[in-house]
C-alpha cells in the first residue's frame, strides 16, 4: 500500500534530539560567554599596552618588542595547538575539552595578572594561548551540532555578533579596571567569567564528537610550532633592529618558511594528517579560510598602533580610548547577525568582495588622522569598517564550516581559528614592525641631535614613541620639542602602516571577487547509523 506524503506544513526531519534542539539558544548564548572572555583578553589588551610599557611601578616597561611578543606569545602557542585541540575534540568530546580550555585559560589569566616583569607576562600568556586553544574549535564545533543546516547561518551571524561585543566591552572594561587598579587586573577579570561559564555549560552544554576521528600528528604539531615562532620572531627582530637583512633576522624567516614548507609535505603524506589537505580542494572553503586570514591581518595591525596614536598622541586615559573604540564594535554587534540577509539577496562572493574594499578604503581614510583631527572623523572610520567586517566574518564563517561534514566540525573550526589567528599574528608582527622601523627611520636624526645624551640612551628612546616620550619628561622643559618631534614621527609611521593594511585588504578583495562563490553550496551530509548519531551528539 502507498505511503501518504507528508502533510506540506510538516516539520523538517531532525538530526538532532529534541531535548538540545528545545535549548539550542541558551547554549548558543553559553558558547558567545566563553568567545567573550578569549576575545575579551585581546581588546583588554590593546587598551593596557600603554600602561605595561610604563616603567615600574605603574607597569613593567616593556618594551615594543616584548609588547609584541606579549600578543604573539598567546597566538602562537594558540595557533600552533589549534590543530590538536580540533582532533582532540573530535575524539574525545568537544564539551570536555571546552571545559579542560577554559580551566587553563583562566588559570593563565590569574598568572598573568600577577607577573612581575615582561618575560613573565609572555610566559603566562602562551598559558593562556593553550586554553583558548581547545576553547575555540570546541565552542563552534559544539554550535555546528546543536543546530540545524538551515539555522547554522543565523546562529554563527549571532556568535561573530559576539565578537563585537568583546571587543566593544574588552576597551571599555579594560579603560575602568587602569582606571581604578593596578594593570593587572585586566587579566583578573577573566575569574569570575572562567567561574560562571564552566557551572553553567556543566549543566547545560551537550558532548559531540566524530564516531570516526582519526589518530593525533604529534609530528605535524611540533613542525606547525616552530615554523611560526622561527618565522615570526625573524619579522619582530627585523622591526626591533630596523634591518630586514641582518642575519639573524633571515635565518629565522628562511628557517621558519621551510619548516612550514616541511609541514604541509608531512601533511600530504601522512595517512593521519593534522589537516587534511583535501579540504582546500573545495573552492568555497579555501577562499573563505584566505579571506578570514587576510581581514585579521590588516585589523590587528590596526588596532596594534590606533591606541597608541589615541593614548600617546591625542592624550587620552585608557578608559576614554576604549571608548572611542566603541563604534569599531557597536557596527559588528549590530550588522553581524544580519549579514545573511545581506548573503542571501547578493550572495556571498558580491557581499565579501564589497565589504572587504570598504575595509581597504578605511584604512587609506585613516591618512586623514593627525594630531588635531577633530575625531567624529575617526569614529566614522571606525564604524564603517566595523560593519563592512561584519559582512566579512560570517559569511565567510559559515562558508568554511558548512564545506565539511558535520562530523567533522572540530577540525573545520580549527582551520577556522587558526587561520584567523595566524592572519592576526602576522598582522602584529609585519605591521608593527613596519610600524617601529618607520618610526626609529623618522625619529632618529632628532635623537642625535640631542646634546648630552648617550648613545645607548638615544638607540633604546627610537623604539617606539612611548620610549622617546619618556625621554622627554626626563628632560623637564627641554623636552618638548622631542615630544612633538615624536607625535610628528609616530604620525607619520602610523600612516605607512595603514597603507600597509589597505593593501592587504585589497587583496582580500581579490580573493572574494576572484574565488568565492556567488552562492555557497553546504557539503553532503550522509546518513548516520543511530549508533553513530548518539555517539555525535550526547546529553
Amino acid at each position: 500500500m502507498a505511503t501518504s506524503p507528508p502533510a506540506p506544513d510538516a516539520p523538517p526531519a531532525r538530526h538532532i534530539p529534541d531535548r538540545i534542539h528545545r535549548r539550542r539558544w541558551a547554549i548558543l548564548t553559553l558558547l558567545m560567554l566563553s568567545l567573550l572572555i578569549v576575545v575579551l583578553d585581546n581588546s583588554i589588551l590593546n587598551v593596557a599596552m600603554k600602561t605595561i610599557a610604563t616603567p615600574a611601578p605603574v607597569g613593567l616597561g616593556a618594551t615594543q618588542s616584548e609588547l609584541e611578543w606579549a600578543i604573539n606569545s598567546y597566538t602562537l602557542v594558540f595557533a600552533g595547538l589549534l590543530f590538536t585541540a580540533g582532533l582532540l575534540g573530535d575524539r574525545l568530546g568537544r564539551k570536555k575539552t571546552l571545559l579542560f580550555g577554559l580551566a587553563v585559560f583562566g588559570a593563565g589569566s590569574v598568572l598573568a595578572g600577577v607577573s612581575g616583569s615582561p618575560t613573565e607576562l609572555i610566559t603566562f600568556r602562551a598559558l593562556m594561548g593553550v586554553g583558548g586553544a581547545f576553547v575555540m574549535p570546541s565552542n563552534l564545533a559544539i554550535l555546528m551540532n546543536v543546530f540545524e543546516r538551515e539555522e547554522q547561518p543565523k546562529a554563527i551571524g549571532i556568535w561573530a555578533g559576539g565578537v563585537g561585543v568583546a571587543i566593544a566591552v574588552g576597551p571599555i572594561a579594560g579603560g575602568l579596571l587602569l582606571d581604578h587598579f593596578w594593570w593587572g587586573s585586566v587579566f583578573m577579570i577573566n575569574a569570575p567569567i572562567v567561574v560562571i561559564s564552566l557551572i553553567a555549560m556543566l549543566i547545560l552544554v551537550p558532548d559531540s564528537k566524530d564516531p570516526r576521528p582519526g589518530r593525533l600528528d604529534p609530528i605535524g604539531v611540533l613542525l606547525s610550532i616552530v615554523g611560526l615562532v622561527l618565522l615570526v620572531y625573524g619579522i619582530i627582530k627585523g622591526g626591533q633592529l630596523a634591518d630586514f637583512t641582518e642575519p639573524e633576522v633571515v635565518g629565522p624567516i628562511a628557517g621558519g618558511l621551510l619548516v612550514l614548507a616541511l609541514f604541509v609535505v608531512h601533511q600530504k603524506r601522512s595517512d593521519h594528517p593534522s589537516i587534511d589537505i583535501g579540504y582546500f580542494r573545495n573552492r568555497a572553503f579555501s577562499a573563505a579560510i584566505t579571506a578570514i586570514a587576510l581581514v585579521f591581518f590588516a585589523l590587528t595591525g590596526v588596532t596594534f598602533f590606533i591606541v597608541f596614536y589615541v593614548q600617546s598622541v591625542r592624550g587620552y586615559s585608557p578608559l576614554q580610548a576604549g571608548m572611542l573604540i566603541l563604534p569599531l564594535a557597536a557596527a559588528q554587534l549590530i550588522f553581524a547577525p544580519r549579514a545573511r540577509l545581506a548573503v542571501d539577496h547578493y550572495g556571498a562572493r558580491a557581499v565579501c568582495t564589497f565589504s572587504m574594499f570598504v575595509v581597504a578604503n578605511t584604512m587609506v581614510g585613516l591618512l586623514l588622522l593627525d594630531a588635531t583631527t577633530p575625531l567624529w572623523l575617526m569614529e566614522a572610520l571606525f564604524f564603517i569598517q566595523g560593519s563592512a567586517m561584519a559582512h566579512i566574518m560570517p559569511p565567510a564563517t559559515v562558508a568554511v564550516m558548512q564545506a565539511l561534514p558535520r562530523e567533522k566540525a572540530g577540525s573545520g573550526s580549527a582551520l577556522n581559528n587558526v587561520f584567523r589567528q595566524v592572519g592576526g599574528t602576522l598582522g602584529v608582527a609585519v605591521l608593527g614592525s613596519l610600524l617601529s622601523t618607520s618610526y626609529r627611520d623618522h625619529i632618529q636624526g632628532t635623537l642625535d641631535a640631542l646634546p648630552g645624551v648617550p648613545a645607548a640612551v638615544r638607540h633604546a628612546a627610537g623604539e617606539s614613541i612611548e620610549a622617546t616620550l619618556s625621554l622627554a619628561a626626563r628632560m623637564g622643559p627641554a623636552g618638548r620639542s622631542l615630544t612633538t618631534a615624536a607625535d610628528d614621527a609616530f604620525i607619520h609611521a602610523m600612516h605607512i602602516t595603514a597603507l600597509g593594511s589597505a593593501v592587504v585588504a585589497l587583496l582580500g578583495t581579490v580573493v572574494a571577487a576572484a574565488f568565492l562563490p556567488g552562492k555557497m553550496v553546504s557539503a553532503p551530509q550522509p546518513a548516520e547509523p543511530q549508533e553513530e548519531r548518539k555517539a555525535g551528539v550526547q546529553r
